[in-house]
C-alpha cells in the first residue's frame, strides 16, 4: 500500500510538470481572447459592422478568395454553435422546447 502511494504521489507530480507549461499557454491567450470588450473597443466593432452592411449592400462578398470565404463560414458557424450551446445551458436541457 505504501509503495501505491509512493508511485501515485509521483505520477500526480510528473503530471502536474508536464501540465504547467501548457497550462501557462492557455492562460496567456485565455486573458487576451476571453475578456470582455471595454468600452475603448466600441468604435472598432461599430466600423467593423458598418463595413460588413456596406460590403453587403455593394457586393463587395463576391470578390473574396476561396480561403476567406471559407473562414468567413467557419466563423459564422462557430457563433451559431455558440448560440446553441448556449441555449442548452440555459434552458439547463438537451431537449427542445416545450410548445
Amino acid at each position: 500500500m505504501a509503495s501505491l502511494a509512493t508511485k501515485g504521489s509521483t505520477l500526480v507530480s510528473t503530471l502536474l510538470n508536464n501540465a504547467r507549461p501548457k497550462f501557462n499557454v492557455f492562460l496567456k491567450y485565455a486573458k487576451v481572447e476571453l475578456t470582455p470588450p471595454t468600452p475603448g473597443d466600441i468604435p472598432a466593432i461599430r466600423d467593423g459592422i458598418a463595413r460588413i452592411v456596406s460590403g453587403a449592400r455593394t457586393g463587395a462578398w463576391k470578390n473574396l478568395t476561396v480561403k476567406e470565404a471559407w473562414l468567413n463560414t467557419l466563423v459564422t458557424a462557430e457563433v451559431c454553435f455558440w448560440f446553441y450551446v448556449g441555449e442548452c445551458i440555459g434552458k439547463r436541457n438537451l431537449v427542445g422546447y416545450n410548445v
